[in-house]
């Protein structure tokens, strides 16, 4: 056994399984722009990932164990055990934890869309990239030669 508690062992695994789960729903949603993609896979991360208090009643009677769980878990306990109180005390929480995530996701579309700030169309030392069209029209005006010994560009016709 990993661990000689369970319970470190269950929200490992619960992390594991999350990441997973976002991996897999990012990549099934790339057919949407970056933008709303991010916006998504932001609102599911915040979802899975925000924890709330939960309590529960003990074989005992007048005992109960209290801890943390994911928000989402704890909602679906409480729905299935007919708890309002658990589920009022979830919703809450899980709803600020998808909008966290979906300000996490539009801010690291604002990032990324900066870091690519002319459009990946930049040549690798940061000029821009001429067509073949270009190069050439640029090379009759200043007279060289398109057999010099500078590097030719591939042409796809």
């Amino acid at each position: 056994m990993l661990f000689s508690d369970s319970l470190p062992q269950l929200w490992l695994s619960y992390a594991a399984l999350s990441c997973v789960v976002l991996v897999t729903g990012y990549l099934g949603v790339r057919l949407l722009p970056l933008l709303p993609r991010l916006a998504l896979v932001g609102v599911v991360a915040g979802a899975l990932w925000m924890v709330a208090p939960f309590t529960l009643p003990l074989a005992q009677p007048g005992e109960t164990y209290s801890g943390l769980a994911p928000a989402i878990v704890v909602m679906a306990v409480g729905v299935l055990q007919h708890d309002g109180g658990q589920v009022f005390a979830a919703l809450p929480l899980l709803l600020l934890g998808a909008a966290v995530g979906a300000g996490i996701g539009v801010l690291a579309w604002r990032k990324l869309r900066h870091r690519g700030g002319d459009d990946g169309r930049s040549g690798g030392r940061g000029g821009k990239q001429q067509s073949g069209a270009t190069r050439t029209a640029a090379a009759k005006k200043t007279g060289e030669r398109g057999q010099g010994g500078g590097r030719r560009e591939p042409m796809v016709g």
